[in-house]
Order: structure tokens, then sequence, then C-alpha cells
């Protein structure tokens, strides 16, 4: 399985979690955010690993910091009418998309590289990583990374409460704030254990 580290912000936690060996690594951008990284440039170090994850209003604001990130994957957050604009820009610049999969009903099908499961905005107040799980009813329609509350403690056990068909889709988890000493800061020791359980489990 796959694990995304996401909230890096500062160049000793990409460091480490590249050492660690996650398979992909999170650049938010958005102010509002503790884990809002300023300078997107960090990305570079990441490589073909990092994923910009970015909350905009709009596309070509989107295509705007893909550019300047220079990551290979982007996570965008975009109001629901630019979505599909946003997709097609973006497979236009060669991008590959890990798209928002909250876990609720009645959501457009928009067809990604990969979804990423996590738990609703309506739940938590935010878009994105709230530290809070989800009760996993309402599966992506495609391969997808498990996010919500995540460590390594609790991969096994997420995974296991999949149905065998959804299970079969899982490609790996996305962690966050349950990776950190303090906001914004990743613990190393909490990062390499998440890398870690998450590459053991098939």
């Amino acid at each position: 399985m796959m694990a995304k580290v996401c909230g890096l912000t500062t160049a000793p936690d990409v460091a480490a979690a590249v050492a660690a060996g996650a398979d992909l690594a999170g650049f938010l951008h958005h102010p509002d955010s503790p884990r809002h990284c300023p300078d997107l440039a960090l990305a570079q170090v990441a490589g073909e690993r990092a994923v910009l994850v970015a909350v905009t209003p709009d596309a070509g604001q989107l295509l705007d910091l893909v550019r300047r990130s220079g990551a290979p994957w982007v996570q965008p957050y975009l109001p629901a009418p630019e979505r599909a604009r946003a997709l097609a820009l973006l497979r236009g610049e060669g991008r590959r998309v890990l798209l928002p999969w909250p876990d609720q009903p009645g959501q457009e099908t928009l067809e990604a590289d990969l979804y990423l499961w996590e738990t609703s905005p309506a739940a938590t107040g935010l878009l994105g990583g709230s530290g809070r799980g989800h009760a996993q009813a309402f599966p992506p329609p495609g391969p997808f990374l498990l996010a919500g509350g995540l460590h390594a403690a609790v991969l096994g056990e997420r995974l296991e409460r999949l149905p065998a068909p959804v299970r079969a889709l899982c490609r790996g988890f996305d962690a966050a704030s349950r990776l950190e000493s303090a906001p914004g800061r990743k613990d190393p020791a909490r990062v390499q254990a998440f890398v870690r359980q998450a590459h053991d489990l098939e």
C-alpha cells in the first residue's frame, strides 16, 4: 500500500518523509490552515512524489499555483462548477489528479488518477484534513487513498472494515495531523511508523 504524508511545511519535515519512504508528499496552499506551506518551492524537494493540495476559487488560480510548485500531482479543492474545467486543464498540463472524495452521497463522478476518500466537510466544517475519521459509507468510483484521522496503529483495522470489492480499490493511505508533534510540524517517528505500516499492508 502507498503512504501519503500530507501537510508538509518545512524542509526538515520533507526530508524526513522522503527518507521514511513516503510515496507521496502533500504541500497545502490554504492560508487559513496551520498546515499552509508558504514556500511552494519545497515541493521540488519531493520531486515526483510532490502533491500540490490547493484550495482555490477557480481553475485559473489553481493552474497558476500548479505551475509555481512544479508538483506532478494535484489534489484540488474547488467549487463544484469549476471542477470539470480544472481537471481538463490539469490533464493538459500533464499533471496527475488526486481528486478529493468526501464520504457523502450525491457527488458528481469525475475521472481521476486516484481519489482521496476523506471525511466530509459537512461533518467537520473544514476542507481536507481534520484529523477525524468517517463512516466509510460512500466509496469513490475508482482506485483511492483512504484518509481521515489515520496513523500507523489504525491502518489495518480501517482496511479490514471495507467490504472486499471496495478494499480491492484501496491503493494506500493519507495522513497529516495525526503524524504531528505540533500543528504543521511532523514527528519523524510517527511518519516512519505510518509509512512502514502502510507498506506492510496488502
